[in-house]
């Protein structure tokens, strides 16, 4: 086998791999308000999330588009696969050491972030201006629009709820987020899986096995990257789950309902409408936020939130980092 095929192989493996831990990682956005609400078993809660995000993994390619073709260019050769396979396993690192610390931290974020990281060291083109516009303004936007827009819409729930009786009124709201989870994993695999099949058709290109002028996506490609995210939330991610479902805030079937219908429509629209890859963990965490500032602010733990918005900001530097550590590390050994 070709040494430049084996790059390829290898790259596509990890890619998958990061993949997985996405999954895994990001379990919790979909399903953790509905678990702590009790509107669903964990069980249950995980297997509608692993099944949405495998057709939600079908829905579009724009993000892929964008993180393939828009973010770096890496060239050709055993040069340009190296530079991926160190973005991916940097990524992955970040992934699994904020995981070990509970920490809701952005998938996507991380994987932007080592490709600059790897760019910067290698002298690769990086475009500057669409992670600007595709990257960093959504990163700040689409947080403050699902922490607004959830605290406008819960304000509307409670308004339309005033003079129904609470139980009842519960019992209606946690049979609705079956529907607003299931909307959630659906964006998030339009969102996330999407960007393991960008990455896995950059190594394509690299290896001179796809053409780089048609950045289509290989139906196996595809189904690869859906299967593996999907296996990935099924494995679930509990230790986020519990940051996001009971140490923020606590949440009600109302404001659960409400924090995952916001964040599944910015999701929606970002993938959608600007080919954007914003993160589910944030949007989530900052709509479950601005539904609870509706009780009232001391309802919200912020030390909490404060701690995942300072991993927020760390995720792209600290993972460039890593992956840049990484890559001149096999540069020495190699």
């Amino acid at each position: 086998m070709e040494p430049v095929l084996v790059l390829v192989v290898v790259v596509v493996v990890v890619a998958l791999v990061f993949d997985f831990t996405n999954g895994f990682h990001d379990a919790a956005n979909a399903v953790a308000t509905s678990v702590s609400t009790r509107a669903l078993t964990p069980r249950v809660a995980v297997t509608l999330a692993a099944l949405c995000n495998l057709v939600g993994a079908f829905l579009g390619t724009g993000v892929a588009e964008t993180i393939g073709d828009g973010i770096i260019d890496v060239g050709m050769g055993a040069d340009a696969l190296w530079l991926i396979l160190a973005a991916l396993v940097g990524a992955v690192g970040w992934q699994l050491l904020t995981w070990w610390g509970g920490l809701p931290t952005s998938a996507s974020h991380a994987l932007i972030g080592a490709l600059a990281g790897v760019g910067i060291v290698t002298h690769a083109t990086v475009h500057w201006e669409v992670v600007l516009h595709k990257v960093a303004i959504p990163m700040v936007v689409s947080p403050l629009a699902g922490f607004l827009v959830a605290y406008l819409a819960m304000l509307g729930v409670l308004w339309a709820v005033r003079r129904s009786a609470p139980g009842p009124a519960h019992r209606r709201f946690r049979v609705a987020q079956t529907v607003s989870a299931a909307a959630m994993a659906l964006g998030h695999g339009l969102q996330d899986a999407q960007k393991t099949m960008g990455v896995i058709v950059l190594a394509l290109v690299a290896g001179g096995y796809h053409d780089g002028d048609d950045f289509s996506i290989p139906w196996w490609v595809k189904v690869s990257a859906a299967v593996v995210i999907s296996a990935g939330t099924y494995a679930g991610g509990w230790r986020i789950m519990r940051t996001l479902g009971r140490r923020l805030i606590h949440l009600d079937p109302a404001r659960g309902f409400t924090a995952e219908a916001v964040s599944s429509m910015v999701l929606y629209v970002a993938a959608l409408g600007f080919h954007a890859p914003v993160s589910t963990t944030q949007t989530i965490s900052s709509a479950i936020t601005g539904v609870g500032a509706t009780k009232r602010l001391s309802a919200v733990r912020w030390g909490v939130a404060r701690t995942m918005v300072v991993a927020w900001l760390l995720t792209p530097p600290a993972a460039a980092g890593l992956a840049a550590g990484l890559y001149l590390l096999g540069s020495l050994v190699a």
